[in-house]
């Protein structure tokens, strides 16, 4: 078991989390069941997954919690794409936020790699 509260890549993550929340609190109304729910819930889903994964008794239980976690991380980025698209989103908000996903989805992969080795 590892103590996820430690772990760099779960605090990106939550950063990621909580800057997905600012960046959704001005979509339109009619959002709120749709794109505004669907980015929280992917956001929410990496660090949730990074957190569940520490907590489990094996590295290979581990690594398959943060292949869940990487999923999520594309799934953001497909609807953070979606909402710039729409103009949902304005890129010089949108962009920050693309670069921590990406940031966080190597530093998975690198961890991964790591547990594979151990």
């Amino acid at each position: 078991m590892h103590r996820f509260e430690d772990l760099k890549i779960w605090q990106k993550a939550m950063d990621i989390t909580e800057n997905c929340y600012k960046a959704t609190d001005n979509f339109p109304k009619e959002e709120k069941y749709g794109l505004t729910s669907q980015l929280r819930r992917s956001a929410v889903s990496i660090s949730s997954n990074i957190a569940e994964g520490a907590g489990r008794n094996t590295n290979g239980e581990f690594k398959q919690f943060l292949g869940i976690a990487n999923g999520s991380s594309y799934e953001l980025l497909t609807q953070l794409y979606l909402s710039k698209r729409l103009n949902l989103i304005t890129e010089e908000k949108v962009r920050p936020i693309i670069k921590e996903v990406l940031e966080v989805t190597k530093m998975n992969y690198s961890l991964q790699k790591t547990l594979a080795k151990s």
